[in-house]
């Protein structure tokens, strides 16, 4: 099950359904001609009921629960018990409700090598004069971290040190909690953290070598510290998505905060989501407490969710999101009259993201 274009399921389970036999039983024993005890130990039959491994699970324990199989042979066999798999299946395990709320309210963080946006969605719609861009890339990343190799004297040809520093990014970089703990962990056990790259000088064809430290975690920190690598822009990326939901419509709030997603290849960093979600809920919470401070007494300012999402497609969200765009019949229509329009038709559809 899952749903419509995935890369794969949500989830993969046997079509088996246990369902609790003893209120049928006990209606048959002590409530001959009571037709309201009869229709009430139908209505908890009907909600007492599980699918998948916890149905055969539970039917090995528990006699009292009978198991079937509503499919054979491909073909539905017993259509009361498939409904009940369904509903189970729509509701429990994709939580159809709560998706759907996802999808119509979220804070997409688009973080790519030449630009960065925060664009906020509410009701399926692009909240436009919320959406906010700010002067930190993934180049940015790679720029700081050759920055500091050259600094610290590493011998790199430098026609070689931006690339160097890029595969240094995608290879060794990682978002820390805390800088300082971080500095000591490198200078306590410098052996355990230190990598090591290699490559071969491109004039003379010698190898070298070089040795990547702070930089594996200061590069992801500009995003969270910019003040170390930029003078001229310093407002963390935390700051900048809660000020986009904070200028959206009020009683959209809360379900931007439920759901801000990741997209592009250096929001990759590991743990980014998790520093992302912990300083955000950060400035959340004062603003709470700040709240209920001025509001006294028992009115309380209710507890908001924050919670950024990492994704198996977060690196290619952008284009993935413009192929399901450009694979619907509306897309088509519109580049059939546009072709029209212009008098150039191809012979199929590609989409180029």
């Amino acid at each position: 099950m899952g749903f419509a274009g995935n890369v794969e399921p949500c989830f993969i389970t046997p079509t088996a359904v246990a369902v609790n036999e003893s209120f049928s039983d006990q209606t048959r024993a002590t409530a001959k001609g009571n037709w309201l005890a009869q229709h009430s130990a139908g209505v908890m039959a009907d909600l007492d009921f599980l699918i998948g491994e916890e149905a055969l699970a539970r039917s090995r324990s528990s006699s009292t629960y009978s198991l079937s199989y509503p499919i054979r042979n491909g073909q539905v066999d017993n259509w009361d018990t498939m409904e009940k798999f369904w509903q189970q299946c729509i509701f429990n395990y994709l939580r159809i409700e709560k998706y759907w709320e996802s999808l119509l309210y979220s804070v997409v963080v688009d973080v790519g090598d030449g630009a960065t946006h925060i664009v906020p969605v509410a009701d399926g719609y692009v909240i436009g004069n919320s959406i906010s861009s700010i002067p930190l890339t993934g180049k940015d990343v790679t720029q700081f971290i050759q920055q500091l190799m050259k600094e610290r004297g590493e011998h790199i040809p430098p026609e070689e040190s931006f690339d160097v520093a890029r595969r240094a990014k995608e290879m060794y970089c990682y978002t820390c909690s805390d800088i300082v703990k971080e500095f000591n962990k490198h200078d306590r056990e410098p052996s355990k953290y230190i990598k090591r790259l290699t490559g071969i000088k491109p004039k003379t064809g010698a190898p070298y070598t070089c040795d990547i430290g702070y930089e594996r975690f200061l590069g992801p920190e500009i995003f969270f510290h910019p003040e170390i690598y930029n003078n001229d822009f310093t407002t963390p990326l935390q700051d900048v998505i809660d000020k986009c939901i904070q200028s959206s419509p009020i009683d959209t709030r809360r379900a931007l905060y439920k759901n801000i997603v990741l997209s592009g290849g250096s929001t990759m960093f590991k743990d980014f989501h998790r520093r992302l979600q912990r300083d955000l809920k950060k400035i959340v919470d004062v603003r709470v407490r700040a709240s209920n401070t001025r509001l006294g007494g028992d009115a309380k300012a209710q507890p908001v969710e924050v919670n950024v999402v990492s994704h198996p497609i977060q690196r290619y969200a952008v284009w993935f999101g413009g192929s399901v765009l450009a694979s619907t019949a509306e897309f088509y229509e519109i580049e059939l009259q546009q072709q029209h329009n212009n008098k150039v038709f191809s012979p199929k559809q590609v989409w180029v993201g």
